[in-house]
């Protein structure tokens, strides 16, 4: 349930629930499964415990792709390779140097800096602004090729084709390694069932729904992304270095492509995005693998296959979500409330001392374009624009379909759009700076099409447009958010206050465009784009619209720059329009002065070459 209150009260702080309530339901199966893992040896022969220390060290390194792809729209073929560098790590120690508590210690570290090194460079190569979901793929499919290669060509120092075997390492029983890998794996699944369900998790979710949203609302998506490989790495390194202890042999086939694809398999089959549908899903193929492999060798792989795009085709989900959905309508229904994980979620109106709005110099322009030109090739779409915006105006860009209005818009949001010219927002140059650090320095903009996030709630969208000022956690959900007073009186005057708990996907268009601008104002900007605000709503809806802009731009100061294609709209709220023709300005004046001109009648009949 999500409460709205109307009202300032003294503490502005974030509270979080407690954990003892927030997490009891994962403690419980926690414990739950780790006494499973400590009878475990009792009833299990060594040789099925020795196939389950196997699955569970591949359920960990699954795990981390879920983390990345189901969580976080990665699709990795990397963490097949992240672990075979761990493995190679202890098996090149124990080789050349030997085994000695020291040499464990450094050769475990090493794995660890190495992968969280090679991610950082594979990220950087495959996060940069614009790079799609195919090349990010296609990058880290390269990676486990690579290192094959290296271990190929590594000669008797890596062993190349056959691998390294029968070095000296850890020395457990098999009951000891199987609760020792069995309780990691434990443990890192609970964790991570914590992780994607904070506010750090919803954020990962976001950047997986829409990452240019993200972008826009400040968030540094490549940065998180990158770090979030890293530390991905660094546990797929450590399953492959225990992997290596255990059964004292490291080969190829533990860092190639075909290894990263099965565990992208196993992820795919168990429920991406899920957390337990990988980690079951590894152990129960891996298990089943043990034994029918060897009665049917060349069968089991087709049988795999066959699995795979029966699943993918009938249940793109994956195994567990639907099987989730059964259960959960079974449950009695103060379980399945208590499943849901949902804390009341308090949203206020920031006092005035709270906010940090960018100070507006009321002698400078808020936004300042001087000579920006935009070519594609030879083609000219923006030439030689100079607008400047001073707080407080409301300024109208106008012009036919094709006149360059959306591209201006890039250009201004975006430092990479521009092909040359200078824009400042308050004073400050952007240069070649990302949207999300444009951001931080005043801006906001909302899109032509509705841009949010289709998967979330619309008071877990109001959480992530305060990123800039509430670094969210990583282990719970804030229990109060602040909003600027404008954002609220949107909430207030559009009726999102009865929607906060529900689906962004199930909102009226008119209610999304609303909760697209409540977005951006709680990124307390002071200079405003707007593009076409009111495109598909209704009358009253324009109205509303038009009345919250005129607003804010007197009572508040703010510079908003519109583009808007209803001539009635733009009379009744700006202050002053800018006509655009074929990418050139060709008007700059007063509301009616524009809208009188000749000029702008023979435009929109098509008259003027």
């Amino acid at each position: 349930m999500t409460r709205f209150i109307g009202g300032v009260e003294a503490d502005h702080g974030y509270l979080v629930l407690p954990l003892h309530v927030r997490f009891r339901a994962v403690c419980i199966l926690t414990a739950l499964a780790l006494i499973v893992v400590l009878i475990g040896p009792f009833v299990l022969d060594p040789y099925t415990q020795s196939v389950l220390v196997r699955a569970f060290l591949l359920a960990v390194t699954a795990l981390t792709v879920d983390l990345l792809w189901g969580t976080t729209g990665i699709l990795t073929f990397a963490q097949g390779a992240f672990f075979g560098i761990g493995a190679y790590a202890a098996g090149l120690m124990f080789t050349h140097v030997g085994y000695t508590a020291g040499t464990v210690l450094f050769a475990l570290l090493a794995a660890i800096t190495v992968s969280m090194l090679v991610a950082a460079f594979v990220g950087w190569l495959a996060f940069w602004q614009g790079a799609t979901s195919l090349y990010v793929a296609v990058v880290t499919l390269v990676l486990p090729i690579v290192v094959v290669q290296l271990i190929y060509s590594g000669g008797s120092f890596t062993g190349s084709s056959s691998g390294l075997v029968g070095f000296d390492a850890p020395s457990l029983s098999m009951s000891g390694w199987f609760w020792f890998t069995g309780t990691l794996m434990v443990l890192l699944t609970a964790c991570a069932w914590v992780f994607i369900r904070s506010d750090y998790g919803r954020m990962l979710n976001a950047i997986r729904d829409n990452e240019t949203r993200n972008r826009y609302l400040g968030i540094p998506t490549s940065h998180i992304k990158i770090t979030l490989m890293m530390a991905m790495a660094a546990l797929a390194s450590m399953a492959g270095f225990i992997y290596a202890c255990v059964g004292t042999i490291v080969a190829p086939e533990h860092a190639g492509f075909v290894f990263g694809t099965e565990l992208v398999i196993y992820v795919a089959l168990g429920g991406r995005g899920t957390v337990l549908g990988p980690v079951i899903g590894t152990i129960g193929l891996e298990w089943a693998s043990a034994y029918i492999s060897s009665i049917l060798p060349f069968v089991w792989t087709i049988i795999i296959g066959t699995i795979f795009v029966v699943v993918i085709v009938i249940m793109p989900e994956g195994l567990l979500p639907p099987i989730w959905r059964t259960l959960s309508k079974k449950l009695p229904s103060r379980l399945a409330k208590a499943a849901k994980g949902k804390g009341a979620i308090t949203f206020y109106p920031l006092a005035e001392s709270d906010i940090k709005t960018f100070p507006a110099n009321m002698s400078q322009p808020a936004l300042d374009l001087s000579s920006v030109t935009k070519r594609y090739g030879h083609l000219k779409v923006l030439q030689g624009i100079d607008i400047a915006v001073m707080p407080g105006e409301l300024v109208g860009i106008v012009g036919p379909n094709g006149a360059g209005k959306t591209t201006l818009m890039r250009c201004i949001s975006d430092g990479l759009e521009r092909s040359s010219g200078v824009i400042k927002v308050n004073g400050k140059d952007i240069g070649q700076k990302s949207p999300a650090a444009i951001t931080t320095l005043g801006l906001g903009r909302s899109f032509q099409n509705t841009s949010l996030f289709e998967s979330l709630s619309v008071s877990e969208c109001l959480r992530l447009a305060r990123y800039r000022h509430w670094q969210p956690s990583k282990t719970d959900t804030a229990d109060r958010i602040g909003l600027p007073t404008a954002a609220m009186e949107v909430l207030e005057s559009t009726g999102l206050t009865s929607q906060l708990d529900g689906k962004v996907n199930n909102l009226p268009h008119g209610m999304k465009r609303a909760l697209e601008l409540t977005m951006v104002l709680s990124l307390e900007p002071n200079v405003l784009l707007l593009d076409e605000p009111t495109a598909g709503l209704t009358k009253a809806d324009r109205l509303m619209i038009g009345n919250i802009l005129t607003d804010l731009q007197t009572r508040l100061g703010l510079a908003i720059v519109l583009i808007e294609h209803d001539f009635d709209f733009v009379k009744q709220v700006c202050s002053r329009l800018v006509v655009l023709h074929r990418g050139e300005l060709v008007l700059d004046g007063e509301v009616q002065e524009v809208v009188n001109s000749d000029l702008v009648q023979e435009i929109y009949s098509g008259h003027v070459e």
